[in-house]
């Protein structure tokens, strides 16, 4: 609901500074007023905490303005001791931290960008959302003592659709319904299988359930391919860095995409090395060592929605033999072999660190984008 301003600026002396604490609402248009009042005053170096969507309205009311910098920060780069926080004396905290240069600026996306951005991730959403009502949907089938998922592995496709459709309406014997089983599914074993898994205590109730999980999944169906097309027309632009990324085991055009609308298009003034992205993203060990000795090295959150991409396209990777899968075979059976879930998952982490390194050398230090497929194979060998 409000905001803390500090306000440093040369002194009525020579070699003096003033500063000044102002409180503003966060109304928009109050926002835009402050940003003329800090102009009006002089000022020409902004420095602010992120602080999640409050952040937004602020930033861009003072990008409207001609200011030299408007830099978005950490805030645990600028974290005091406890029992000396205000929000004057954080204000005037990041005033000190700025002026002896010990801050970094986030990265920020561009607007165009940061649509792209809202879509992947409310896309993302929508497909979990999507998963979730199917297994809504198998719960609700369990209960009535239909054992579906027993026998087919979506529920969701053509046929398993069909034989939920005739149960909703009305139809109880498996046989029949077993017979609208399609292509593979009609093998002799299968269609046994089926007939029983189709006779349970379907009622009423469940009819009702089934129909609105159902309409549900197909809303969300509908929603995820409108999301994609919007996402295809709004990746023109950036249709280059997209098919360079895609030639990288795993990387699929909308997972090309999804690391595109997470690391921005030319971020090499943030990332200026492998290294940097991969910290920034989460997916390198941390540090944790005093007095000689090393603690656990856990790795930090990082970006909470490149994290999921890349460990997915880590999964497909590991498929494809080369680089990638030894690399995964390597980890696993150094921690403790292929029985072990714990060493798979710590391996496919190393997986997707060495994707974030290869989409750095591909993506960050090509500056030319007319670079054939087979530098890939190049960068692979400096990754190892």
């Amino acid at each position: 609901d409000m905001v803390k301003v500090a306000i440093r600026v040369p002194g009525a002396k020579r070699g003096t500074r003033k500063t000044d604490v102002l409180e503003f609402r966060t109304f928009y248009g109050v926002l835009q007023a402050m940003a003329r009042e800090l102009r009006g005053r002089g000022v020409t170096h902004v420095v602010m905490e992120a602080s999640g969507v409050y952040t937004d309205p602020v930033y861009y009311a003072l990008r409207e303005l001609d200011f030299e910098e408007v830099m978005v920060i950490n805030p645990a780069h600028a974290k005091a001791l406890k029992g000396h926080k205000t929000d004057a004396k954080d204000a005037i905290r990041l005033l000190d931290l700025y002026e002896c240069g010990l801050l970094s600026g986030s990265y920020i996306p561009d607007p165009d960008l940061r649509e792209v951005r809202d879509l992947a991730r409310y896309r993302m959403k929508t497909v979990q959302a999507r998963t979730s009502e199917i297994q809504r949907l198998q719960k609700t089938l369990e209960t009535a003592g239909i054992k579906l998922s027993s026998v087919v592995s979506d529920v969701t496709g053509t046929s398993a659709t069909a034989m939920i459709e005739a149960l909703i309406s009305g139809e109880r014997r498996g046989t029949v319904m077993a017979g609208l089983a399609q292509t593979r599914m009609r093998a002799a074993g299968k269609m046994a299988d089926l007939s029983m898994a189709l006779t349970g205590r379907f009622t009423d109730h469940h009819a009702l359930m089934c129909r609105l999980h159902l309409d549900h999944i197909a809303h969300l169906d509908a929603m995820i391919a409108a999301l994609d097309e919007q996402v295809e027309v709004m990746m023109e632009p950036f249709r280059a860095q997209r098919e360079l990324m895609a030639t990288i085991p795993g990387i699929g055009p909308l997972a090309a995409a999804a690391v595109i609308s997470e690391i921005g298009a030319d971020v090499r003034e943030y990332f200026p090395d492998a290294a940097h992205l991969a910290s920034w993203a989460g997916l390198c060990p941390g540090n944790h060592e005093s007095a000689g000795k090393r603690h656990s090295g856990r790795r930090r959150h990082g970006n909470q929605h490149l994290q999921p991409v890349l460990v997915e396209a880590s999964w497909s990777a590991i498929r494809h033999q080369g680089y990638l899968k030894s690399l995964y075979r390597r980890h696993v059976m150094k921690w403790g072999g292929y029985r072990s879930p714990a060493a798979k998952k710590k391996a496919v982490i190393v997986v997707a660190h060495a994707l974030i390194v290869i989409i750095s050398l591909d993506y960050l230090a090509v500056s030319d984008l007319a670079v054939t497929p087979g530098i890939y194979r190049i960068n692979l060998l400096r990754c190892g």
